[in-house]
C-alpha cells in the first residue's frame, strides 16, 4: 500500500493562523462588534459610526464574516450569535479585555527566537526600548507619557481579561469543591477577586481576603462593589513574595499563580501560604498542569512559553512537580480532581 503523501498544507495553515488572530484583534479594538450591536448596518454605516473609510471597513468586515463572526445579508452585517455574547460591550458576557490582553502580547511573542537563545524574557525588554528612542526633553516626556497609557490599558486588559475568563470558569469550577465547615478564605494573588466572590456567593458562611499588588485595588473593589460582597470580601494590599501575609485561615485559593515564577520562588509562596493556614486547612492550586512527561497537553506546553516570554523564571508545570512543591512544605492527602478546565487546567488540593 503507497504511503499517504505528504502535504505542507498543516504547516501553512499553522504559519498563517496569526491572520485571524490579528483580524479578530483589530476588530474588537475598533469595537466593530458593539457598534453593529443588535443591528444590521451597511458597511457605509459602520464606517460612518468610525470615522474610516468604507473600503477597508468593508474588508474587514468580509473576513469577519469569513470567519463566522459576522453574518451579511446582501449589503448588511449583523452579529452572530458567539460575538453577541462575547464580543459585544452590551453583553455581560463580554470577552473583549481578554483579547485585548492576547493583542498586548503579539510583540513578544514576534520575538520568541530571542528569549530561547537568551534564556531571558524579552516582554519587558519591549517597554524600555520603546521608551528610550529619542534624547529630545519635550519628545521623551511625551513618550514617557504615552508609554505610562499604554501600561494602564495593559494592565487594565490583563485584570479584566483575567476577570473576563475568571467569570466564564468560575461557574462550573467553584461548586466542584467542599468547602463545608470553612469560615475564612485567602484568594492570594486574586486580582479583581473573581474567584473570592463566586466562593462567598456557593458558601453562605464564608469570608474572604484577596492578598495582591495595591495597583490591583480599585479593580478588585469595583468588582467585588459588583457582586454586592463588600461586606464579606476585604483587599489586603501586598506583594507575596516580599511581603508578610496579615490573618489566619482555613482555606488558601492560589489560582495561575505559580506558573509567573520560578520553582525556588513556587515553593516559598506555598510556604508562606502554609504559614498562615490553621492546622488542616486545604490548599488548592487551580493552573494549567502539562502531564508529567512536559509533552503536552497542548495549551499549557504554549503558555510555558508565555512565561518564558514574559518571566525571568516562570513556566506551566507538570502534576508532579506541582505535588512535590506541597509535599515539600508539609501538606498532605493530596490529590488532584476530577475538573478539567476548557484550556486543561486543573485542580491539586492538599491539607496542612
Amino acid at each position: 500500500m503507497e504511503s499517504t503523501a505528504l502535504h505542507p498544507g498543516k504547516l501553512l495553515s499553522i504559519s498563517g493562523s496569526y491572520w485571524q488572530t490579528c483580524t479578530l484583534h483589530a476588530s474588537v479594538k475598533l469595537d466593530i462588534f458593539t457598534i453593529i450591536g443588535k443591528n444590521s448596518l451597511a458597511s457605509e454605516e459602520v464606517a460612518t459610526k468610525m470615522s474610516a473609510p468604507v473600503r477597508s471597513v468593508a474588508m474587514l468586515l468580509d473576513a469577519l464574516c469569513a470567519m463566522e463572526l459576522l453574518k451579511k445579508d446582501g449589503v448588511r452585517y449583523s452579529n452572530t450569535q458567539i460575538s453577541s455574547k462575547f464580543l459585544s460591550k452590551e453583553s455581560s458576557d463580554y470577552i473583549g479585555f481578554m483579547i485585548m490582553h492576547h493583542h498586548h502580547l503579539v510583540e513578544s511573542w514576534s520575538r520568541l527566537d530571542e528569549s530561547v537563545i537568551s534564556g531571558k524574557p524579552v516582554r519587558n525588554r519591549v517597554s524600555s526600548e520603546q521608551a528610550h528612542t529619542t534624547s529630545d526633553n519635550n519628545q521623551t516626556n511625551f513618550k514617557e507619557k504615552q508609554q505610562d497609557s499604554l501600561e494602564c490599558e495593559r494592565r487594565e486588559s490583563f485584570l479584566m481579561g483575567m476577570f473576563n475568563i475568571a467569570m466564564t470558569t468560575a461557574p462550573d469550577l467553584v461548586p466542584t469543591i467542599d468547602l463545608s465547615g470553612k469560615k475564612h478564605l485567602l484568594d492570594l494573588g486574586g486580582g479583581p477577586g473573581t474567584y473570592a466572590i463566586h466562593f462567598c456567593l456557593n458558601n453562605p458562611d464564608l469570608t474572604a481576603v484577596v492578598f495582591d499588588l495595591p495597583t490591583t485595588r480599585p479593580f478588585a473593589e469595583k468588582t467585588i462593589q459588583r457582586f454586592g460582597q463588600q461586606h464579606r470580601i476585604t483587599f489586603q494590599d501586598g506583594d507575596f513574595l516580599k511581603d508578610d501575609i496579615q490573618g489566619k485561615y482555613d482555606v488558601v485559593w492560589l489560582s495561575h499563580i505559580l506558573h509567573g515564577d520560578s520553582p525556588s520562588d513556587c515553593e516559598q509562596i506555598i510556604k508562606k501560604a502554609a504559614s498562615v493556614l490553621e492546622p488542616n486547612g486545604m490548599i488548592i492550586i487551580h493552573e494549567f498542569i502539562m502531564n508529567n512527561e512536559k509533552d503536552g497537553p497542548l495549551f499549557p506546553a504554549l503558555f510555558s512559553l508565555n512565561m518564558l516570554l514574559g518571566t525571568d523564571g516562570g513556566q506551566a508545570y507538570s502534576e508532579r512537580e506541582l505535588m512535590d512543591m506541597l509535599k515539600g512544605a508539609g501538606f498532605k492527602d493530596i490529590v488532584r480532581t476530577k475538573y478539567r478546565g476548557p484550556m486543561e487546567s486543573g485542580l491539586i488540593i492538599g491539607t496542612k
